[in-house]
């Protein structure tokens, strides 16, 4: 009968096993790093996603309100109940049975008297439009403006008249 003594091989492989625990425990610290990188990566890409429809909804209310404003007469232009000072927007405006839900968009149309330095003979016949579009992003308050002006003897003046 052979009795069993322990030889270097066998000392060897017990000490492989200890490094092999070493790694994993490695290996697994660097997957867990990865993982956590990977989901705080996707979330980053969701919020500016996000963000960047909010605000391209924004500039769509905006852009509409414009174009709306540049169709106007001069007396349609101040009038308040054709362009009126202020107004709300929704994140997805609803349709047929479904309401609308989302974010609101708070906004407001100023028309006021153009102030130029020195004054023209012309700054009577000009007003300046500006649109202004507000609205809350979780705890941020955002908000997109576009200016315009407006002559008297303007485009709409062609296209009413034809």
């Amino acid at each position: 009968m052979r009795l069993w003594v322990p030889t270097m091989v066998s000392a060897r492989r017990q000490r492989n096993h200890g490094i092999a625990m070493a790694e994993l425990l490695v290996a697994v610290a660097i997957v867990g790093f990865l993982f956590i990188a990977l989901f705080l990566g996707i979330s980053f890409c969701f919020s500016v996603t996000e963000f960047e429809r909010e605000n391209l909804r924004a500039t769509q209310i905006v852009l509409q309100r414009m174009e709306g404003i540049r169709l106007f007469n001069w007396t349609q232009l101040t009038n308040t109940t054709l362009n009126p000072t202020n107004f709300t927007a929704r994140y997805f405006p609803g349709s047929g049975s479904h309401p609308a839900s989302g974010l609101t968009y708070n906004g407001t149309v100023t028309v006021a008297p153009v102030t130029l330095n020195p004054t023209a003979t012309y700054s009577g016949n000009m007003k300046k439009v500006t649109v202004t579009v507000q609205w809350q992003s979780g705890s941020v308050s955002r908000n997109r403006s576009v200016s315009t002006y407006v002559a008297k003897d303007g485009v709409q003046n062609y296209i009413f008249s034809n």
